[in-house]
């Protein structure tokens, strides 16, 4: 028996302060990226939004923001809705602001970041648009640093 927290256990809201049940996405793939809109990263957002219109009957894509790097995620919860729909089309599903290292580190990235948790690896948040894929029964597959575009084939084989 597997003594591992399970994902779909972990609670996290959407940008605009709604519950996200990440159990609802049991069956398809997660793909989980800290974002930030003041980035050399960010322009990711256009790839980000491509995979999860071309994955989306197989892949949930989750745009979490966080302002741990470099105070490249500086704006309100508003903000960064409005900055990702106007520049970028952004469709996929964005969290509220979070901290994915340190003392504040939200329970979501403690899970994706421990393998006491995960089960599979340990690694360390590094910047921004580092992106952390989930299988289809909420298992850890592997992570992806920024340099990865979400369009890559690292990726995308994966799918």
């Amino acid at each position: 028996m597997s003594t591992q927290p399970s994902l779909y256990d972990i609670s996290i809201n959407s940008i605009t302060g709604e519950p996200i049940n990440l159990s609802d996405f049991k069956g398809k793939k997660i793909l989980f990226v800290n974002t930030a809109s003041e980035c050399g990263f960010t322009g990711q957002y256009e790839g980000l939004e491509k995979i999860h219109q071309t994955y989306k009957d197989k892949l949930v894509v989750i745009g979490l923001p966080c302002n741990q790097f470099g105070g490249q995620e500086p704006g309100t919860l508003t903000e960064i809705q409005t900055f990702c729909k106007q520049n970028y089309g952004v469709t996929f599903l964005m969290t509220e602001k979070i901290d994915v290292k340190g003392k504040n580190q939200h329970p979501l990235y403690a899970w994706l970041t421990k393998k006491e948790l995960n089960g599979v690896k340990s690694s360390s948040v590094k910047w921004n648009f580092q992106k952390y894929l989930i299988d289809e029964n909420g298992k850890y597959i592997d992570f992806y640093y920024s340099l990865t575009k979400p369009m890559s084939s690292k990726i995308t084989k994966q799918l």
